[in-house]
């Protein structure tokens, strides 16, 4: 037995020593051949409110370079064909449609990314707080005083700024807000309105995303997958996704790339749109996901460094 026991050892230190020392990959039956075959991951993240998606945000994850991006599309994002004729529905949120067709929202935000996502998840707020409880909650910087109430949509919000342990009840709270009941909202440099809220909706999913591949919360691995299977709708395989989970415990969330599509808000037709700068976008999405740098900011940079030297 003993005998049996010190060849096991040998075999699983072997298979963690091919891994670069990853042993969480080792116990999950990895080999040299498994981080090889997964690919990039894109997925568009959705979350529900009143029937349409006011949290649109493309996801990526390469388990190869350890290299994550998010990027926040405004709900109010004009996808219409004519301005002329611009509605309401012409709003990206509005294609969301109760999570009945997911797909026709992939298909806007690729045409405007130029990205090919494939995947989305449709996040139910359950989700979210039960996955910040079982983390044990979440240290995060409430950005200012929050004071909504609106029984309309069963929302109300009450909390302080600073920094504080957060459980899943104050996170959703927390992403949800938008303005105060009296009209105050977030600052200018922080982005008001719906900007301040994508801001602190990214913050937070870096904030969770941290406290989850923490050593400690490995052991949760199984009831956050329960809970991904029980709350959130997507068209992913979560037993392939499963592979990803030892790469992703050890990426460094805090150099998560997060950024909002470039573009102002605007009436069009008399409508309130966000419309997006299309020039801009493209050299963020090269930037963001592929790793593409602009060729003039790197002649300049070049300059500068060269001035300097």
């Amino acid at each position: 037995v003993l005998l049996a026991l010190i060849i096991a050892g040998g075999l699983f230190a072997k298979r963690v020593y091919d891994l670069n020392g990853n042993w969480i990959a080792a116990l999950f039956g990895h080999n040299e051949e498994t981080l090889k075959n997964l690919d990039k991951l894109y997925v568009l993240a959705m979350g529900e409110s009143t029937g349409m998606s006011d949290t649109i945000i493309v996801c990526s994850y390469d388990p190869k370079t350890q290299e994550a991006a998010m990027l926040s599309i405004p709900r109010d994002t004009f996808i219409g064909d004519s301005k002329a004729n611009a509605r309401t529905s012409d709003k990206i949120n509005a294609l969301y449609n109760n999570g009945k067709n997911p797909e026709r929202t992939i298909e806007a935000v690729n045409e405007i990314t130029g990205l090919d996502i494939q995947y989305y998840i449709l996040i139910d707020t359950e989700a979210l707080v039960e996955l910040v409880d079982t983390i044990g909650g979440v240290d995060f910087y409430v950005p200012m005083d929050m004071k909504y109430d609106d029984n309309n949509q069963d929302l109300h919000v009450n909390l302080k700024e600073g920094w504080q342990k957060l459980d899943g009840d104050k996170v959703e709270q927390l992403v949800r807000f938008r303005h105060n009941a009296d009209g105050s909202t977030y600052s200018y440099e922080y982005g008001m309105e719906d900007f301040g809220r994508m801001r602190t909706q990214r913050e937070v999913i870096m904030a969770i995303a941290k406290q989850t591949i923490q050593v400690k919360n490995i052991t949760e691995i199984g009831n956050i997958i329960d809970i991904a299977e029980k709350y959130v709708q997507t068209n992913m395989d979560f037993n392939a996704l499963k592979d990803y989970i030892p790469y992703a415990v050890n990426m460094n969330v805090d150099n998560i790339k997060a950024e909002q599509l470039p573009g102002a808000s605007r009436y069009i037709n008399g409508i309130s749109f966000f419309e997006h700068d299309e020039e801009e976008t493209e050299e963020l999405v090269k930037e963001m996901f592929f790793g593409e740098v602009n060729n003039e900011e790197e002649q300049n940079s070049n300059t500068v460094n060269n001035s300097v030297n």
